[in-house]
């Protein structure tokens, strides 16, 4: 049995995650890995654009589940603890942190994007699309904080994306594979030992408000224990969290 989904590579695509939308919504269901050395339309969370240019690494996992969607989504964890594999085959234990949710943070700049969309079929499954872009070579310039590339941190040459992508895919199958067989704990385990952050005051932007506290750590579904200053708690569920950022 393969380590890993088929991979499905193309030169330039508007966008993997894209291509793996209308791949659903014409009923296709993967798994495969889609791929593209070039996506001229990338995108990140919250429509921000996620640049890829050749050398770096934009693909998306197609794949189906049975999960409701509040479990599903904890597959952006799992892509996470993957791309932090993959980090730390190029780099070294321990170059790559993660920070809530799903950011890889490389000597705390930003080197992978992570973006989980999905789509509801009508056998009642879940279509799910795992984008992941990595900065294997290039890290971009015009973004509102610090990012990196995996370049940076190496002696020689990054590793080209079709290098890349196999590791990376292996070690989302083994983290999957464990979220499918034991749930969420072990993978709030794992993103917990990697995880900048925990037990330092942070700011967590959401759509409404913001508020100031300090990370506790994962509730069991994945949301983020922020203790307030008065005292109380607050499961952050989404939006930006910064650590001694201004």
């Amino acid at each position: 049995m393969a380590a890993h989904p088929p991979i499905e590579a193309y030169d330039e695509l508007d966008s993997t995650n894209a291509e793996a939308r209308r791949r659903a919504e014409a009923g296709e269901g993967g798994p495969v890995w889609i791929t593209a050395a070039l996506q001229t339309a990338g995108r990140g969370r919250r429509g921000r654009a996620w640049s890829t240019q050749r050398g770096n690494l934009a693909a998306t996992l197609l794949t189906l589940t049975d999960r409701p969607p509040a479990e599903a989504a904890q597959l952006s964890f799992v892509a996470a603890l993957a791309a932090c594999d993959l980090a730390d085959t190029c780099l070294g234990p321990g170059a790559a942190r993660l920070k809530w949710p799903n950011d890889v943070m490389v000597h705390g700049k930003k080197a992978v994007g992570i973006l989980v969309e999905s789509g509801s079929r009508a056998d009642g499954r879940l279509w799910l699309a795992v984008g992941i872009g990595v900065n294997l070579a290039h890290a971009p310039q015009d973004v509102d904080r610090p990012a990196a590339a995996f370049a940076e941190y190496m002696p020689g040459s990054p590793p080209q994306p079709m290098d890349a992508l196999p590791v990376l895919a292996t070690a989302f199958e083994r983290w999957r594979t464990a979220w499918v067989t034991q749930g969420f704990p072990p993978i709030a385990a794992g993103w917990s030992a990697r995880a900048t952050g925990l037990g330092q005051r942070c700011e967590a932007r959401l759509p409404k408000r913001t508020l100031s506290g300090v990370a506790e750590g994962l509730d069991p579904d994945g949301a983020l224990r922020l203790r307030l200053d008065d005292g109380g708690l607050e499961r952050i569920t989404a939006g930006d969290v910064f650590f001694g950022e201004a």
